[in-house]
């Protein structure tokens, strides 16, 4: 381990430099979210029991952004840069790579990839049919 003071979810944001603070936040926030979901409460669970999947995490960050933000979910998360699942694995690894996430030995960013479609998850399922 480093001598080295940890990063702020704010640093590590700037260093990275492709999403913003919020985006972070709302990462971490997701975490928790889908953990509780996953497991239950996770205060009554050893460390070690609280892995979630890369694809449970995307479905989890998917239904809570939904439960915010309802039709601007889609909005808000592009507007934050993130377009597709394999974005909120990378927003993941850089807070892994920073020791602000933990991550199991066979946990690969490739987890991320093409977990549902955006399109599908954010914008379609909003679609208001005309009155006719």
């Amino acid at each position: 381990m480093s001598d080295q003071p940890q990063k702020s979810i704010e640093q590590v944001a700037a260093e990275v430099g492709r999403y913003p603070f919020e985006a972070y936040y709302f990462i971490h926030e997701g975490l928790a979210y889908t953990v509780q979901h996953v497991h239950g409460d996770p205060s009554k669970l050893p460390v070690g029991k609280r892995h979630v999947t890369g694809q449970q995490l995307c479905v989890g960050l998917r239904d809570l952004a939904i439960g915010k933000w309802g039709m601007l979910a889609g909005t808000v998360l592009r507007r934050w840069n993130i377009t597709s699942t394999l974005d909120f694995g990378r927003i993941i690894f850089a807070l892994v790579d920073n020791h602000l996430m933990q991550k199991q030995p066979t946990d690969r960013l490739e987890d991320f990839a093409d977990v549902y479609d955006f399109g599908e998850a954010f914008d379609r399922q909003f679609d208001i049919a005309p009155d006719g």
